[in-house]
């Protein structure tokens, strides 16, 4: 394979290994409070850009990997070229610029460097469009030059165009995507390849239990599993069937490896490595301890023969698809994590939208925009157990999220209404009737696809009419009614 086939370029300027080393293990590795040992750790880093393998991927939250790949930088990279890209993971409820500013410099002392070459950012709650502001306070820091390039982590295909109509320009989209689990391919590729987003995988080897150690065993018990990682992947293996559905998948990739003659891991990485607009796999590794770099670096010396795929493509007929869609498990149940909860990750979830009594008993949410003060209305109100959601459209602040694009609109104003329906103690779940407005006829088929996407088990009560809409910038607007039992003390 020549080296343009071992490497992709998420930009004109960065370029990365096709197989990137992920080590969110470090986390794993200090969970007892004890810190792995920086000097050595960083050391083992070399035998990677050494393979050719230049490329790590690292996070705020991974203990203490980026001082590690600091370290290694500045003591041990040697002339070599290594490209360290990080995560920003906040928490939920969006943060001020100053506070942006805060975590991004913070992320430049312990890489000890002046730019992050590439800066992936998660969001907890889509509902809660403070999200929109971070990445808007991290595009400037991109301008000041502290940032190379903005990417995503666990970004799900509607918010992905989200974003990207909403003038960021981002490079690439980190995700969950593997034989076990299929929901990039659900539409997560297409829009990538229509948008030169390129989609970093992870989870390609579930934890290793992809690989031939688990082929023809006994199914573990959860409580006897040894790191964070088979913990959550091996809640994968039953979401999508069961343990006797995964060892016949692991039967067929044993049988494409030695036809191969690589390994099983080889295998299930190379699968997805070989879909459209994947840019890369990231395969982790415990620095020092277990580290596969002669077995990583195989994984692009070959191609799946039509045969293999063909045979791997039916065993995946039998399982179970994943529900939902790019990072659900981090959002909405049932969570696909270590702990089978976001309890490890967050503490709560705060309103989206601030609230305050109105009168006659009534709640008020407010979400801000110049409207609700210009026009004297409420983005939703609650009274006893119902809650009205006014005429909503994709506005945020003073700015149109979506431009000409309905499917955009629509989602961001579905947004806005489950921002509005949560802070006052409801969610989507509760909706009985939507109303909607649309300007352009035409657009009627993908305004109510999107509903559909969002609301289809619910199916609440619906009217789609055309209209006049206030603002030649405006596609759709979206008003609501629920009906929802009192929550936390609101009424």
């Amino acid at each position: 394979m020549n080296s343009q086939e071992r490497y992709t370029d998420l930009a004109p300027d960065l370029r990365i290994s096709r197989v990137v080393t992920g080590l969110w293990q470090i986390a794993d590795m200090e969970r007892d409070g004890e810190s792995v040992n920086l000097d050595e750790s960083a050391r083992s880093m070399q035998a990677y850009t050494a393979a050719g393998l230049s490329t790590f991927d690292m996070a705020d939250h991974y203990g203490s990997s980026e001082e590690i790949a600091g370290h290694f930088a500045r003591n041990y990279l040697d002339g070599q070229p290594a490209q360290l890209l990080t995560k920003w993971v906040p928490k939920p409820g969006g943060a001020s610029r100053e506070t942006v500013r805060e975590a991004v410099q913070r992320a430049l002392d312990r890489l000890q460097t002046d730019q992050v070459q590439l800066l992936q950012y998660h969001a907890w709650n889509y509902a809660d469009p403070s999200y929109l502001d971070d990445l808007s306070y991290l595009k400037e820091l991109k301008e000041e030059g502290l940032i190379g390039h903005l990417g995503l982590t666990n970004f799900d295909t509607a918010h992905l165009r989200v974003v990207l109509e909403s003038g960021i320009d981002i490079v690439s989209n980190q995700v969950c995507f593997s034989l076990l689990d299929q929901r990039a391919a659900n539409g997560m590729l297409k829009l990538c390849a229509e948008k030169n987003v390129k989609l970093l995988a992870f989870g390609t080897l579930a934890g290793g239990f992809l690989s031939e150690r688990w082929l023809n065993t006994p199914e573990p018990d959860q409580s006897t599993l040894a790191t964070w990682s088979q913990m959550k992947y091996k809640r994968y293996i039953d979401e999508a069937g069961g343990w006797p559905r995964f060892q016949n998948l692991l039967a067929v990739l044993h049988a494409a490896a030695g036809q191969h003659d690589v390994s099983v891991a080889n295998i299930a990485s190379r699968f997805i490595l070989e879909q459209p607009a994947v840019g890369a796999v990231i395969i982790g590794a415990r620095l020092g301890q277990s580290e596969h770099i002669e077995n990583n670096k195989q994984l692009l010396d070959f191609t799946l023969s039509k045969e293999s795929r063909a045979a791997i493509e039916n065993a995946l007929g039998t399982l179970t698809p994943i529900h939902g869609d790019c990072g659900d498990e981090y959002r909405k149940p049932p969570f696909l994590t270590a702990s089978g909860d976001l309890s490890h990750h967050i503490e709560t979830l705060p309103a989206p939208y601030p609230t305050s009594p109105g009168s006659d008993g009534q709640t008020l949410a407010l979400s801000g925009t110049v409207w609700e003060d210009l026009a004297g209305f409420s983005r939703a109100v609650r009274k006893g157990d119902a809650i009205y959601v006014s005429g909503t459209t994709a506005t945020h602040h003073d700015r149109v999220i979506g431009a000409q694009d309905p499917i955009t609109q629509t989602h961001y104003v579905i947004d806005k209404l489950e921002g509005a329906l949560q802070s006052l103690g409801g969610c989507l779940e509760n909706v009985v009737r939507t109303r909607i407005f649309i300007r352009n006829m035409d657009d009627w088929e993908a305004v109510a696809r999107v509903h559909g996407e969002r609301f289809g088990h619910v199916q609440p009560a619906n009217t789609l009419v055309r209209a006049e809409l206030v603002g030649d910038e405006y596609l759709v607007e979206i008003e609501a009614d629920a009906i929802c039992p009192p929550q936390n003390g609101v009424r």
